[in-house]
């Protein structure tokens, strides 16, 4: 009954900032498919060369892709217990009998089949089906992750950078005024103190430029390690935020297929079903079991004997065997299997919950950042001119050199910032589409996860 993520009605767009890194508007269109391949709406092919090395060489996506073969193999494991059970016996001897030694072979063959009556094989076919979608969707989790930490880990890598940059030029203009008050001083226009303070605040910001190295060389011993290589040899392409491109339009999932395209979601739901097989299981466990076995059997003294018709046996028996007395133990274990389906259909509802909550957040971030993005762009716009100001009315005599100290550090906070609001609204961009689900039913390069609708089909 769900119609919306927010409480409130989404507006058509973002507002826009005139600048080209993070300015552009972003318009949200409803009831939109997500692309499978929607990291190519950043526009970089830096980036999409550094998704595409994640997708080919991560062992998260390797381990995934081995637990879902895995469970493929016990379902396959499991549905044979639908058909007979066919053995072979065989032996061989030497017996001593009149006085005369001689050789004897024996050998059989019996079938044996079990008459699933009260559904019990059925429901843990269905059962170990669940867990093999349960890997699917987990395996597409792992694939919509991986993506997603690549691209934000990039988005970070350039928003390090540029942050980077801004403290070098800030340092070198700090670096500049602090010569010129070492002249001004030499010829007794400023006292020692204003040296002095103009040195401390070139070495705040010189401080302050080690730990965005040092966060940047993580980040990018972050995306190596993503894209399957050891950092030493990582060589990871270096990306700018003035490489990407905010996508302009924004795709907006009905609520209803959100349920059906958050990988999270469907391998939760495959969970409850798995739990609810094995309640049918825990129940057919109460009622009988019953067999037809078939046997046939023949002895000879050399092997160009065998079914010679002397010594064959043949013989076929039913069996039945019920349940009278254990304890408790299986009313409890079918009490035990109604728990752990409760229990995974409260998680699923809290699946279900949390993942709406994921996209109402994303969609108050984008809407945040695009209004912060324009007030930091005025900020930052205002704070060099005012910066340009006091330098010259500072030079001139009119101002005292406190007023040029506080205007440096207000030009540096609203430039960091800046590029702090730019960064943002390219990783909530990034954090709309995972939050959507990734768009996996449009990829091609998995085409065994899909059906004729477009979404994953249970095996």
């Amino acid at each position: 009954m769900v119609t919306g993520y927010t409480s409130y009605p989404l507006p058509a767009a973002t507002v826009s900032a005139d600048t080209p890194i993070a300015g552009d508007a972003q318009r949200f269109l409803q009831d939109t498919d997500v692309p499978g391949q929607w990291w190519t709406l950043f526009g970089s092919p830096t980036l999409t060369t550094l998704v595409e090395q994640a997708l080919r060489a991560n062992p998260d996506i390797e381990a995934a892709q081995a637990t879902l073969s895995q469970a493929h193999d016990n379902l396959t494991a499991q549905q044979g217990a639908l058909f007979p059970q066919v053995n072979g016996n065989g032996q061989t001897g030497r017996q001593r009998s009149g006085g005369r030694d001689f050789d004897l072979l024996n050998a059989s063959v019996s079938v044996s089949y079990l008459i699933d009556a009260f559904g019990g094989v059925q429901r843990s076919i269905e059962a170990s089906t669940a867990l093999e979608e349960n890997a699917r969707f987990q395996l597409e989790a792992t694939y919509l992750a991986l993506t997603s930490n690549v691209i934000t880990a990039a988005i970070q890598e350039g928003a390090l950078s540029a942050q980077i940059a801004a403290l070098q030029d800030i340092i070198t203009a700090q670096s500049q005024e602090l010569d010129l008050l070492n002249q001004q001083f030499e010829l007794g226009a400023v006292a020692r103190g204003d040296v002095l303070a103009q040195q401390s605040q070139l070495a705040s910001t010189q401080a302050s430029l080690p730990p965005v190295q040092k966060q940047l060389e993580q980040v990018r011993n972050t995306l190596a390690i993503l894209t399957g290589r050891f950092p030493v040899n990582g060589q990871v392409p270096s990306l700018e935020l003035a490489d990407l491109r905010l996508p302009p339009d924004l795709p907006l999932s009905l609520p209803s297929n959100l349920i059906r395209q958050r990988p999270d979601i469907r391998a939760s739901e495959a969970l409850l079903h798995n739990a609810s097989a094995n309640v049918g299981v825990a129940t057919a466990n109460l009622f009988p079991q019953f067999t037809v076995t078939g046997s046939l059997s023949d002895s000879a003294n050399q092997l160009g004997g065998f079914f010679s018709g002397d010594n064959t046996g043949w013989s076929v028996l039913a069996g039945l065997t019920a349940p009278i007395f254990r304890g408790g133990t299986l009313r409890a274990q079918q009490r035990a299997a109604y728990d752990a389906l409760d229990r995974s259909a409260a998680q699923y509802r809290s699946t279900v919950l949390n993942a709406f909550a994921n996209v109402a957040n994303v969609l108050a971030a984008l809407q945040l950042d695009a209004e912060n993005v324009r007030t930091q762009l005025y900020a930052e716009q205002t704070a060099e001119q005012s910066l340009e100001i006091t330098q010259e009315r500072f030079q001139a005599g009119a101002i005292a050199y406190l007023s040029l100290l506080d205007a440096q550090r207000t030009y540096q906070q609203a430039r960091i910032a800046l590029v702090t609001a730019q960064a943002n609204r390219f990783a909530d961009t990034v954090a709309l589409f995972q939050s959507l689900g990734g768009g996996w039913w449009n990829r091609q390069d998995v085409p065994e996860f899909h059906d004729a609708t477009g979404l994953a089909s249970i095996p």
